[in-house]
């Protein structure tokens, strides 16, 4: 049939939905949802294309900044690597090479900055200028948010001057919280990175110096990433911090503990003479009355006073040549073998020693150690919202810190006079905590125990060094080692001519070298005692000359106890 002799009449019905913008969008998450969207050279552009696509504009171009420390790393099509990490495949501008920029515009102003035509904006900046150069006339810059904060910016531009003024904020609405989902992920990624390497090189670092070691660890991935495969963490030095130094000690814990080992050792040794003279009344062996001689001669030593070589003393006798004896004593009869099990009994089942006294004594301190610390902590951490420091705490019998606080240790902040005063004054009102604390655990502990406070005032700035081989901070250079010196010795600093230790239980003592530091510390004092927290029983003392410290002064005041007035010390300060 020839079908050119045909001829069909009619109409056709089409019905046609818009639906690219819906699909892009869906795109998109599935895109940004794809580990390698964002973040490779393929990813960026794809992710353009479908910009172009949405908007209609095929010479768009777009970018995305990610805010990282004192950096921009920003992501673009032209980044020419394909490995899937923000930090290794974007171009790294310093934040201060941007600023008074329409970027930085941007990010002060909180939301969306159109710019019509970047050619016709007054007194360019060098970037602005670069950007002109290749072509940028209208664009948009959002910023980037994740849980309320900046995170980052998106920037789109075409070299069509007022190209982009009249884009659909809605669709701009919609797909900026899934570009600020994936450069977050992409910031999670590179911050395991970072902490990684701060972890290898310096193991946990305190909170207030973290973004410093976090630069540090940042460099030292650019360095890698150029090529310096020789590249080590750079030092991290704070010049010009002020050092505050206090501590809690438990007094005379030495004695404290030798009297516990006194305790053990003789319950322990008497009960082995006891199954000695059990054992020797029934047969009267030599070498029982060996060991007996022996045992008493420990008792008479250990009596009176504990040397260095007497619980090895007494384990070695006791452990190696008379307790392998007690099964052939035990067949003597019931009344050695009752003394025996009276021996066995009585022991530590992990040391083989009895532990008793030894154990009150170790469990008073823990629990006195662990009510001071808590504290510490605590208020520490009140003090750091006021003024962010670095604060390093050690638990031995009793707490001390070290303090450090500086302009050079601050990320955004500047240190004036006012923040050294008013932590040394925080000293003084954590020290009669700290004497306050003791008073109310003292009555729990197995054995009593008496804390003596000392402060060391010392405003004269100085250099710290993170030392890597030994995980912390130290003074840097032999002038400022002094303050060291000083720490270590005052502990044990004895009042000059009397001989009596300037640490007392119930008080504080607060040592110094410089007459306006003394003035200073009069001055909260008197506040104190106006207050009732301290009592007006003032005193001004010299301290005897120690090794390589001379000429330094004291003044010590005791603790009021009774006072009953326990405000939060930030609380108390503010009114």
């Amino acid at each position: 049939i020839d079908l050119d002799k045909f001829e069909f009449t009619g109409f056709t019905i089409v019905r046609a939905t818009d639906v690219t913008e819906s699909e892009v969008i869906s795109a998109f998450k599935r895109d940004l949802i794809d580990q390698h969207s964002i973040f490779s050279s393929d990813g960026i552009k794809l992710l353009e294309d479908r910009l172009q696509a949405l908007f209609r504009r095929p010479d768009l171009t777009l970018g995305l900044g990610a805010l990282q420390g004192d950096q921009v790393m920003l992501i673009k099509s032209d980044c020419n690597s394909n490995i899937n990490c923000l930090f290794s495949n974007s171009h790294h501008i310093n934040l201060k090479d941007i600023e008074g920029s329409i970027w930085m515009q941007a990010v002060e102003k909180g939301s969306v900055l159109y710019v019509p035509d970047l050619s016709k904006k007054e007194n360019l900046l060098p970037l602005e200028q670069q950007a002109v150069a290749v072509g940028v006339r209208s664009m948009i810059l959002s910023p980037l948010y994740y849980q309320g904060e900046i995170i980052g910016l998106l920037e789109m531009f075409t070299s069509t001057p007022n190209d982009l003024h009249s884009i659909n904020t809605l669709l701009l609405e919609q797909i900026t919280p899934l570009f600020s989902l994936a450069l977050k992920r992409g910031q999670d990624g590179m911050n395991k990175q970072v902490q990684s390497i701060i972890k290898e090189e310096c193991t946990a670092v305190h909170p207030s110096v973290e973004w410093r070691f976090e630069k540090a660890a940042i460099d030292h991935m650019e360095r890698l990433r150029h090529g310096d495969e020789s590249s080590e963490m750079e030092p991290i030095i704070f010049k010009g911090v002020v050092p505050f130094y206090g501590q809690s000690d438990i007094r005379g814990s030495s004695l404290a503990r030798n009297k516990g080992i006194q305790q053990d050792l003789n319950q322990q040794l008497n009960l082995a003479l006891d199954v000695m003279k059990a054992g020797s009344r029934k047969r009267p062996w030599p070498l029982l009355r060996e060991f007996k001689y022996r045992i008493e001669n420990l008792i008479q030593d250990v009596s009176s006073g504990i040397t260095s070589g007497d619980e090895n003393a007494v384990f070695s006798l006791l452990n190696h040549e008379v307790a392998p004896i007690f099964d052939d004593l035990a067949e003597l009869g019931p009344g050695v073998v009752n003394r025996i099990n009276a021996y066995t009994s009585a022991l530590d089942s992990s040391t083989g020693m009895i532990y008793n006294k030894r154990k009150e004594y170790e469990n008073s301190v823990s629990k006195l150690n662990k009510a001071l610390s808590a504290y510490l902590d605590q208020e520490d951490g009140l003090i750091q919202q006021t003024f962010p420091h670095y604060f390093e705490k050690r638990q031995t019998d009793g707490v001390d810190y070290m303090m450090y606080i500086g302009a050079s240790m601050m990320e955004n902040q500047q240190l004036a006079g006012f923040h050294v005063k008013d932590l040394t004054l925080w000293q003084l009102l954590l020290s009669c905590g700290l004497a306050w604390h003791t008073e109310q655990v003292k009555p729990q502990l197995q054995i009593p125990l008496d804390t003596c406070h000392l402060i060391l005032v010392n405003h004269t700035p100085l250099s710290i060094r993170f030392r890597f081989d030994e995980k912390r901070f130290d003074v840097d250079g032999a002038y400022d080692a002094r303050h060291e010196i000083i720490k270590s010795r005052i502990d044990k600093a004895l009042i000059k001519g009397s001989g009596e230790r300037l640490t007392q239980p119930g008080r504080i003592a607060v040592v110094y070298s410089n007459p306006a530091e003394g003035k200073e510390i009069q001055q909260h004092i008197d506040f104190l005692m106006g207050i009732g927290k301290l009592h007006d029983d003032l005193e001004f003392l010299d301290l005897d000359d120690m090794p390589d410290v001379r000429g330094l002064k004291a003044i010590r005041v005791g603790v009021n106890l009774k006072s009953m007035a326990r405000e939060n010390i930030i609380e108390m300060k503010a009114g």
